[in-house]
């Protein structure tokens, strides 16, 4: 029960610093200059060509110019709309409209704010007790309400394109909507979005599979589960007795609850991805700040509970003294190593994953691109391939799930048994040399 209570509370842990890294992740890149505007502080637009008729709301304006060109295909906000994070979650068959999420944010100057993601759907301003609130414009804008310009003569983006933003110095209109204001970025936003959330779900199926199967082997210690059950145990039992035994030895009971917590949460966080609808579908091991956090928590437990020999020989390796004084060359090579490790961890699981989903949608895409460029009967025999083809990729992507946690799992208790090294282990060669 012990090890139980330590895998369900890393778990949870494991959540937390996700969240932490998605919140510390989410709109801080905004600190890019604007032309002739303040840093941080952003004019609420209006459309930039003259004849236009002016509009209350930038994002509502930003609305109307992508109805205006629904007929053109944008293929890579498409593809990153759907791998990306969001305030909502997608309702299947209509994108427009979202299952709504708890939005946690502290504003400058101000207090903390809690709301639901309904309240800025499509654009919409949100007044909550005199402050106001919208997801960001996709475009950057002066102090003129037109779209600032890059040397090629296109529209820049906004740094905050998808977060939320708080709107300052706006008034309202007597038909409801809103006039003039700022865009001004938020001191905390630890919002409930859609990689979060699935984050605690997958949690939530890990803690009630490991309750469910350690009460089964409290009430039944000489039958074998079965079913779903069975499943779980035929996981942990290959991953211990496969992975964790052989590599780590006697140590094995010390870290397996920490190595099977990350292979179940990674395994079963990689399959909810492939789900189309809720509550799958969230590309949350396709987040490098998940991945990362992961790779954060197996190089603590390899560096913190690492014995005297490991660092004896990251700080002072056998090597020929030339190669480590005056001049620390292999030190400072060997405490390189230490940070490529969690490096290679976050990279490889945050590109293998992104890269499985990317196929997939462009896979689907196809037929589009061929209905817009060669017409209606080229896109519906390019359907059939293309769906053939998805259908294919998911089966794999299935088995990828798999192995990418099994890889992640196995790199780390490679990792941890390294740190693990005993004196008579590190000389238990010599004597029969001799």
């Amino acid at each position: 029960m012990k090890k139980l209570r330590f895998i369900l509370s890393l778990v949870l842990t494991v959540t937390m610093g996700a969240m932490a890294a998605r919140a510390a992740a989410a709109p801080a890149d905004a600190s890019h200059s604007i032309p002739a505007a303040k840093p941080d502080v952003r004019p609420v637009a209006r459309p930039a060509a003259e004849d236009q008729e002016p509009v209350a709301d930038a994002k509502v304006a930003e609305m109307k110019e992508k109805e205006a060109e629904h007929g053109k295909l944008n293929i890579k906000e498409t593809i990153f709309e759907h791998l990306g994070d969001a305030y909502g979650w997608e309702v299947p068959l209509n994108h427009h409209k979202r299952i709504p999420l708890p939005i946690i944010v502290k504003v400058k100057d101000g207090g903390w704010h809690c709301f639901m993601s309904s309240r800025i759907e499509n654009g919409r301003i949100y007044d909550d007790n005199g402050v106001l609130f919208r997801v960001a414009t996709d475009n950057l804008y002066d102090e003129n309400n037109r779209k600032v310009l890059d040397d090629e003569g296109k529209a820049v983006e906004n740094p905050c394109k998808g977060k939320l933003v708080q709107i300052v110095g706006a008034h309202q209109m007597p038909d409801g909507t809103w006039e003039g204001g700022h865009e001004v970025k938020l001191a905390v936003d630890i919002s409930i979005t859609k990689n979060v959330c699935a984050l605690f779900i997958a949690c939530l199926i890990v803690i009630l599979l490991c309750l469910r199967l350690a009460a089964w082997h409290k009430k039944n210690p000489f039958k074998a589960p079965r079913k779903m059950r069975g499943a779980m145990e035929s996981l942990i039992v290959f991953i211990y007795d496969g992975v964790v035994k052989p590599t780590l030895k006697e140590k094995a009971p010390r870290f397996a609850p920490y190595l099977l917590t990350v292979f179940l949460f990674i395994f079963f966080m990689n399959l909810l991805g492939l789900i189309v609808v809720f509550p799958g579908g969230a590309n949350v091991t396709g987040n490098i700040a998940v991945t990362l956090v992961l790779a954060i928590c197996t190089f603590f437990m390899t560096n913190v509970f690492a014995t005297k020999v490991y660092w004896k020989e990251i700080l002072w390796p056998d090597v020929p003294i030339w190669l480590k004084f005056p001049l620390p060359i292999m030190q400072v090579i060997e405490i390189f190593g230490i940070f490529t490790k969690p490096a290679a961890l976050t990279v490889r699981l945050f590109a293998n994953m992104m890269g499985g989903h990317m196929i997939v949608l462009i896979l689907m895409l196809i037929i589009f691109i061929f209905a817009e460029k060669m017409g209606a009967a080229v896109a519906g025999g390019s359907a059939v391939i293309s769906i053939l083809f998805s259908v294919f990729m998911l089966m794999i992507d299935v088995l990828v799930s798999f192995i990418q946690a099994y890889v992640f799992t196995m790199l780390s208790t490679i990792f941890i048994g390294l740190a693990q090294a005993r004196h008579e282990e590190h000389h238990k060669e010599e004597p029969a040399k001799a």
